[in-house]
């Protein structure tokens, strides 16, 4: 047998549902091995088979979507008349009830997402994607290793034609602050706190505010999504604004411009791992 590996295949940018957290955006790098007999080409698979076959695997699985452990015991996931599916689930940080199509989600046999639960979910699904002379793939799954202030944030972009519009998947990013070309890890800091565990809100899709629960709904290709969460868990970018890594930075550049009135503003925000978009001020 040889071993094949794959450092950083992709990554799965997804959102779950923590006991303690509540809605959590993440971001897992992938790494793989594929073991096997070398095939008529002398090779386990080729690369890019691995890119072709077993990224589209993991892209068409948990990827953008938001993932439930089904045998957490606050949690309740039934299918509607209409083919959707509701969950409800209890957290330390409030009730969030989701309701989407099917492929919005990833169902976990598993009492909490974890890595190792979700390895174990992703590693059946990677073996039925490769040829018979690979006998064994797998997953490895890891963090980037972030210098400095990262946040989790959960969104979901109605106008996007692809998976994208899921209103419930999210990501772990990094952010770069700089003022009048200087580093400012107090600001970094401070954003980063505002944005943790948060769900980015685009004020036209509100249906419901409560003062306690913000509720969003919106119709996208793949059907109608709704959201329900604590209003604490949520950060208005505009009523119109998108909350698209572009828009993001764009807010974000323009309210600490406002607070450092004269000085050059620059912020470097992320979209998970090693993308995202640059905004300037001043």
């Amino acid at each position: 047998m040889t071993t094949l590996f794959v450092e950083q295949l992709t990554v799965i940018d997804a959102s779950y549902l923590c006991p303690v957290r509540g809605l959590v955006g993440e971001s897992w790098i992938v790494d793989l091995e594929l073991e096997g007999a070398l095939d008529e080409q002398s090779m386990v698979l080729d690369f890019g088979a691995v890119k072709k076959q077993l990224k589209r695997a993991i892209d068409g699985g948990p990827d953008h979507t938001l993932i439930v452990p089904l045998h957490y015991p606050a949690q309740q996931t039934t299918t509607l008349p209409d083919g959707r599916v509701r969950t409800w689930f209890m957290s330390q940080a409030g009730g969030i009830e989701h309701i989407a199509p099917p492929c919005a989600l990833t169902l976990l046999e598993a009492p909490a997402v974890t890595m190792a639960a979700l390895v174990a979910h992703l590693e059946p699904q990677l073996k039925a994607a490769v040829p018979a002379n690979v006998a064994r793939v797998s997953v490895s799954l890891r963090h980037e290793a972030i210098d400095g202030a990262s946040y989790h944030y959960t969104h979901g972009l109605a106008k996007h034609q692809g998976a994208c519009q899921r209103i419930a998947h999210g990501h772990r990013s990094r952010i770069a602050i700089a003022v009048d070309g200087q580093r400012s890890v107090a600001l970094e800091a401070q954003w980063a706190e505002t944005f943790r565990d948060i769900y980015l809100v685009t004020g036209v899709h509100v249906v419901a505010d409560d003062g306690e629960r913000l509720s969003v709904a919106y119709h996208a290709p793949e059907g109608h999504f709704e959201l329900s969460l604590p209003k604490a868990r949520c950060y208005l970018l505009g009523h119109n604004t998108d909350s698209t890594v572009e828009e993001i930075a764009e807010h974000l550049a323009s309210r600490i411009a406002e607070q450092h009135p004269g000085q050059a503003v620059a912020v470097r925000a992320y979209e998970g791992v090693m993308k995202g978009a640059l905004a300037r001020r001043g």
